[in-house]
């Protein structure tokens, strides 16, 4: 087979499409071949139906061989997250507490949006239940592992999908981040993931977590997140929380670099340890965006940690999400998201409205220090990868998922974007990845400046092992 078709970008494949060098069919059979190989090891998939996949792909064949392609991403494979709903797959959530046949024939809207622009569904991705915690496992699916390491996990909760990406067994895949969902499986995997505004893509149904919630492209490359970006951010009048669209071209929005731009830089937000390799990577960095111009400072954005909050906030999200289902399908279901939830549950109101207060805070308090930097720049993680099947660390002091993620949550408080983009590995091969966070509603220039430092400083060209040892060439 050709493995060469494996490494492309999404941007490759629509050139090669265009000029029938490629066929939407012969690129879905390498990537469905690539998943039979090889997601034995990993489990980042949890369905696969390869005659569906391939009915999408001769559709699109047909389009290309009359000269009428239909939109910006017709025949490019895309894995999707086992949270948003597909009319022609059950939607589990990782749960045995959700009905599969109830979820068939509906389109969230970011599976709608790719279908106008003529996709490949490749297959659903793998979640942990009800998509609760920053690593991937569930009941059903068992256990998501990374592709660098499978003895490491995968991150979570959109790991599935950023080992997809990984892996070459999808250009593009879809993912949700309540806590950096997005961004923690992209930062141990060695992709780019963005979480964008909350409202810039439209997400129905309305998440359990509330406006901790967004929806957004994971990907081999900044560029192929912004290619995604063009098409997820369509208008969908079902999402109440969507903001009025803008019709950014986030493709052209690319172009202009960093110079000039005014960058903070905090390795550690004033309250964070950090892994020295985490830290030496970052600095590094650092070194790559002062070299392209811009004005860069360490300085912390002056907010203590908000883990207390954030907790009120998530897991009385998880509570809700199950606050009607009966003590025989609780029994059914993930241990730690029962407690967690139990937890919750007794929350006063009073509890919670603080929450909510802190985190109002917490969004005013980075709109004024946006006023003086145009970027934040901090590591996705301060650790990397660590034992798949675990929650946390092995010896870590705390219990929960959140104690090792503390660069993620505090922007989903504050509904700004976070771009997580690769820039090293540790000492065991394990990637790194940095996360640039911008003003609300400035996703246009946190992509831009993402693919600034990743044409400066590419690892596109560095793949897992994994994807090598056992592809086979003609």
């Amino acid at each position: 087979m050709r493995n060469d078709i494996l490494t492309m970008t999404a941007t490759d494949l629509l050139g090669y499409y265009r000029t029938g060098k490629l066929s939407p069919v012969e690129v879905s059979e390498a990537m469905l071949n690539q998943i039979e190989r090889l997601d034995s090891h990993t489990n980042g998939f949890c369905l696969v139906d390869r005659k569906t996949s391939l009915d999408f792909a001769r559709e699109s064949e047909t389009r290309y061989q009359r000269g009428e392609p239909q939109g910006l991403l017709d025949g490019v494979p895309v894995g999707v997250k086992d949270v948003f709903l597909t009319p022609w797959w059950p939607t589990r959530r990782g749960s045995h507490t959700v009905d599969p046949d109830t979820t068939l024939n509906k389109a969230a809207p970011s599976v709608a949006a790719l279908a106008r622009h003529g996709f490949v569904p490749i297959g659903k991705t793998t979640t942990p239940e009800l998509g609760w915690k920053g690593v991937t496992d569930n009941p059903i699916d068992g256990v998501t592992n990374n592709p660098w390491n499978p003895a490491k996990t995968a991150g979570g909760s959109s790991g599935g999908s950023a080992v997809a990406v990984a892996l070459g067994m999808a250009p593009l895949a879809l993912g949700t981040d309540a806590g950096g969902s997005i961004r923690i499986p992209a930062a141990f995997c060695g992709i780019v993931g963005l979480k964008p505004s909350f409202g810039e893509v439209p997400h129905w149904p309305a998440s359990p977590f509330g406006t901790l919630a967004h929806a957004g492209p994971m990907a081999w490359t900044v560029e192929d997140c912004a290619l995604m970006m063009n098409v997820l951010t369509e208008a969908d009048h079902r999402d109440s929380n969507a903001v009025p669209r803008r019709s950014i071209d986030y493709l052209t929005a690319l172009e202009g670099g960093v110079k000039g731009l005014k960058i903070a830089y905090s390795p550690n937000l004033g309250f964070v340890d950090v892994d020295p390799a985490v830290e030496a990577a970052l600095a590094e960095a650092v070194a790559v965006f002062t070299a392209l111009g811009a004005e860069v400072t360490r300085v912390d954005p002056g907010f203590g940690d908000p883990l207390g909050a954030f907790g009120h906030l998530f897991y009385g999200g998880a509570a809700n999400a199950i606050r009607d289902l009966s003590a025989k399908k609780r029994a059914l279901m993930d241990p730690q998201l029962i407690a967690v939830a139990d937890k919750a549950a007794q929350l006063s109101m009073l509890d919670y409205l603080g929450a909510v207060n802190e985190s109002m805070a917490l969004r005013e308090r980075m709109a004024h220090f946006h006023q003086k930097y145009d970027l934040l720049l901090t590591p996705a993680l301060p650790i990397t990868a660590f034992k798949t099947g675990r929650e946390v660390p092995e010896d870590w002091p705390h219990t929960r998922w959140p104690t090792w993620t503390p660069f993620t949550y505090p922007f989903n408080m504050t509904g700004q974007p976070g771009l997580s983009v690769p820039c090293g590995f540790d000492n065991d091969g394990l990637p790194i990845g940095l996360q640039l966070v911008g003003a609300r509603f400035n996703d246009a220039l946190v992509l831009r400046a993402g693919h600034a430092y990743q044409q400066a400083a590419p690892l596109t060209d560095h793949r897992p092992a994994l994807f090598d040892s056992r592809v086979e060439t003609e």
